[in-house]
């Protein structure tokens, strides 16, 4: 596990009650951050990731709110960045399937227009939302964002073609906002794989053993994994902005 010392340092994390970014919230604090922990209103488990980071030692703090609300998001930036009294890191790791299982590219009634909307609202526009309310904060700071993207963002395969192109699209957003917020600040992303987590969507069993096979690493990634890169970009990698790293264990290679 790499490390830095994050002391001083202040980073939300959206979408951080589970997975990868309770994960990345977890090492963050754990280096000496003082992390805004969002989720949405009223999800128990946003106040108990709050209390499992300060009952190990560290800072954090609730930030509820929806990046789905085109106001609430940007209001609920700010009231962060406030709070904290700054922000040096934004991690847009809030999305969802919208769906229990994987729908396949040719069912065009599961991928109605409100699921089209509803994807795009979280996933790709979210991640807007969040950046254009932290620009100021990060580049007074001179800070550093990280999105989350995922592999299916680069040829499909994902839990339905909508939330494949949510996820193109934040590939090549991070492009563009690297270029609209240099050079203060540095705008990169990571593309997982396979997840041990609690993701609403689920694979059958038998996909998920055929990927692991191909798997040169054989496992799935842990919250753990990801947030060792996402510690990467945002307290390293100094020179790396507008790109997408992708963390899948070798399921692509």
């Amino acid at each position: 596990m790499i490390t830095a010392d994050l002391k001083g340092k202040k980073a939300l994390v959206t979408g951080a009650a589970s997975g990868i970014g309770f994960g990345t919230a977890q090492l963050f604090a754990r280096l000496g951050a003082t992390v805004a922990i969002n989720d949405l209103p009223g999800n128990p488990r946003l106040d108990e990731a709050v209390q499992a980071i300060t009952a190990a030692g560290g800072r954090a703090i609730a930030a509820p709110g929806n990046v789905g609300d085109a106001e609430g998001a940007g209001a609920m930036v700010r009231q962060a960045a406030e709070a904290l009294g700054g922000l040096d890191y934004l991690i847009n790791n809030a999305a969802i399937p919208g769906t229990r299982s994987p729908i396949p590219p040719s069912d065009f009634d599961r991928q109605d227009e409100a699921f089209w909307l509803r994807l795009l609202s979280i996933n790709q526009i979210g991640p807007y939302r969040c950046l254009k309310a932290a620009a100021p904060y990060l580049k007074a700071s001179r800070g550093a964002v990280v999105n989350t993207a995922s592999i299916s963002g680069f040829g499909g395969g994902g839990s339905s073609s909508v939330y494949c192109s949510t996820k193109a699209a934040i590939i090549n957003l991070t492009k563009e906002w690297a270029k609209a917020l240099g050079p203060e600040v540095r705008v990169n992303a990571i593309a997982p794989g396979m997840v041990e987590s609690d993701w609403e969507c689920r694979f059958p069993e038998e996909d998920q053993a055929a990927g692991l096979k191909r798997m040169p690493l054989r496992r799935a990634g842990t919250p753990a994994d990801y947030a060792e890169v996402m510690l990467f970009l945002c307290a390293g990698a100094g020179y790396v902005t507008g790109h997408t790293v992708v963390v899948d264990g070798g399921i692509t290679c």
